[in-house]
């Protein structure tokens, strides 16, 4: 019997390969005889960076960039060495992430993932996979543009702060200083949103809660980057800030689209890298998961993703993640033949936490003996 383990990770506990090695541990204490093999994907959000790199055996470079609090750090970003030349992978999260976000987010700014977009191009680095997921900004990539060379200016001529309050007394753009590098460039934004920029359904009305953004602040914010869109896409000669995707991590798809950026699903792209399904040809399971599977789950996350690549090689998938919504339960019943949650069962959330190895390999040892009695049941019914 053949296993195959491939979850995402478990933002803020563990990454994807500790995640899947715990899994493993418990899998194997209950079948010894079983073959495991440990996949960890991502979808465009935290870890993409650590999953490609493992996926490609790639070099893990670091740079000092402006974080959304405009603080210089030190991030870490990949190169990829292929045939066609290198790919450098940079993940928003690790710049301007959520986890080390404290400045109010009115004045939060994209400006560090254009600085290190702009390293890149220093070292020659033309092809680009940047995911998108985790970011706690929602200036509409005004700070990449600045970064890159796009300027920003009010009714004085002066410059602005490219963020969510600077925007307010926005006048014109001039795209005329923009990195001229960047024309030959091919850039691919890994996401799996694919909402617009603004509106009901963009990125400050949907995504902005998330971020810190208060109910009496949404309308304001909503207009002053409707504001920027429009002379945006006034260069661009169409509706950029339209497009499915302008909405992602603030805004940041919409920038890097203005760029001629080109938008795929994260997990798609992750699961090509890692061969998930030569993987699944000769796989008798997959296991898969999350920190939490909810409605966004359905969405196009990692763990649907890989189901559905699962479903298409005749594999049966398993759920397994810390938590599991009740709400979307049956849904997700639907996509895989058993769910299973580390908490409950006597498990708090505080507990999973606190301990998430111990007790995602006790799930795993739960799994393993389901899998175990479907077996046996499987061969006898053969008989």
């Amino acid at each position: 019997m053949k296993i195959l383990i491939a979850p995402d990770s478990f933002k803020g506990t563990l990454s994807a390969l500790e995640a899947a090695r715990a899994i493993e541990v418990g899998i194997q204490r209950v079948l010894p005889d079983a073959i495991t093999q440990c996949l960890p994907l991502a979808d465009g959000g935290e870890g993409t960076l650590d999953v490609l790199l493992f996926a490609a055996q790639g070099e893990r470079k670091s740079a000092r960039v402006t974080d959304a609090n405009g603080d210089l750090i030190e991030v870490n970003y990949g190169l990829l060495t292929e045939a066609q030349g290198t790919i450098a992978v940079l993940e928003a999260a690790q710049v301007v992430g959520l986890a080390t976000a404290w400045i109010d987010v009115a004045e939060r700014t994209t400006r560090g993932l254009g600085e290190l977009l702009r390293q890149c191009l220093d070292q020659g680095v033309r092809r680009f996979l940047i995911g998108l997921g985790g970011s706690s900004t929602n200036d509409g990539g005004a700070g990449l543009l600045v970064a890159l060379g796009v300027q920003l200016l009010d009714a004085d001529g002066k410059a602005i702060e490219p963020s969510p309050r600077g925007l307010v007394v926005l006048d014109r753009v001039d795209f005329s200083t923009l990195d001229a590098r960047l024309a030959a460039c091919d850039i691919t934004v890994l996401t799996d949103v694919d909402h617009p920029l603004c509106g009901p359904a963009g990125a400050t009305v949907v995504f902005g809660p998330q971020k810190g953004v208060q109910a009496a602040q949404v309308a304001a914010f909503d207009a002053a980057i409707a504001h920027l869109a429009r002379l945006c896409d006034a260069w661009a000669g169409c509706a950029m800030s339209q497009q499915a995707g302008a909405g992602a991590a603030g805004g940041l798809g919409y920038a890097l689209m203005l760029l001629g950026a080109k938008r795929r699903p994260g997990a798609e792209v992750v699961c090509e890298w890692m061969q998930l399904d030569a993987r699944l040809r000769d796989a008798d399971w997959l296991i898969t998961g999350e920190g939490k599977s909810d409605a966004q789950t359905l969405h196009g996350k990692l763990p649907i993703v890989a189901a559905n690549h699962a479903q298409a090689a005749r594999v049966p998938a398993i759920l397994l993640s810390g938590v599991i919504e009740a709400e979307s339960r049956v849904l997700l019943e639907q996509k895989f033949v058993r769910c299973f949650s580390v908490v409950g069962e006597g498990v708090t959330v505080d507990g999973s936490l606190r301990d998430p190895t111990r007790w995602l390999t006790e799930r795993g040892e739960s799994v393993a003996n389901w899998i175990s009695r479907s077996y046996s049941s499987s061969e006898s019914s053969a008989e």
